[in-house]
């Protein structure tokens, strides 16, 4: 990639108003600008936001309906193209991802500009145990489904990504919205060549924390992408193993 260095940070929100002001104050003590984006939140969260976006380095991008998650992130990805940024840096607005860890992923995306960072969560005790087993089987299919094992964990929503081969990709490729959003683009962006550099972060889930996580509407979606992306990478088989082959 050539050209200036020049990251965005990229929130996706909803209803997340009792944890997004610390999040925010957190990465603006960094000196990084960041991009709100409303996910259709209801008034008491869109008030907040509102609020925040009245700060210098704070910006808001209102969405009218709820897109989910992966659907909030694209809108904040292609926002942040058109205001010139060369990457953008996801992060959750539940305040479970450490923001004190922003230099370093950006620090790593500055020497590896066409990469992806990909956050490693290194989890501590308030972590449910059925989430933290249960992402052993998105592992194992993403393994498989990139014949590699340089994607440690798809499922971390920390993350830089390069946003001009992103958008290439958004742009021919349907990626899903929801929750099956962060491992979807993650092994398409490595079927489209990019390297994926893993950067081990502290995740935390806090007690009074929101999820939106519908067990039974996004492990049906989760389950379909496995599928897509499997038949995807038999017809993608032989140039991956030549790629596996390059890098030995």
């Amino acid at each position: 990639m050539s050209g200036a260095f020049h990251p965005l940070v990229v929130i996706p929100v909803f209803d997340h108003e009792h944890a997004i002001g610390d999040v925010v104050a957190r990465i603006r003590r960094h000196g990084v600008d960041c991009l709100l984006v409303d996910d259709g939140s209801s008034p008491a969260c869109a008030a907040v936001l509102d609020q925040l976006a009245t700060a210098p380095g704070v910006s808001l991008l209102r969405l009218p309906v709820n897109q989910g998650k992966g659907g909030a992130v694209i809108a904040g990805l292609r926002e942040a193209a058109r205001r010139g940024h060369s990457h953008a840096l996801q992060i959750d607005a539940d305040g479970q991802h450490d923001a004190d860890d922003v230099p370093r992923f950006l620090d790593a995306a500055r020497a590896h500009p066409g990469a992806v960072i990909n956050g490693r969560p290194i989890f501590d005790a308030s972590v449910p145990k059925a989430r933290l087993y249960g992402r052993y089987a998105t592992h194992v299919w993403v393994w498989i489904n990139t014949l590699s094992f340089e994607i440690i964990d798809s499922m971390c929503g920390f993350r830089v990504y390069p946003l001009a081969p992103t958008l290439a990709l958004l742009g021919r490729e349907h990626i899903g919205r929801r929750m099956d959003f962060d491992t979807e683009i993650l092994v398409r962006l490595y079927w489209d060549g990019l390297r994926v550099h893993n950067l081990d972060t502290r995740v935390r889930y806090p007690a009074d924390g929101v999820s939106h996580f519908r067990v039974w509407r996004d492990n049906v979606l989760i389950t379909a992408m496995h599928t897509r992306l499997f038949f995807g990478m038999l017809w993608r088989l032989p140039r991956l193993l030549a790629r596996k082959a390059a890098r030995r």
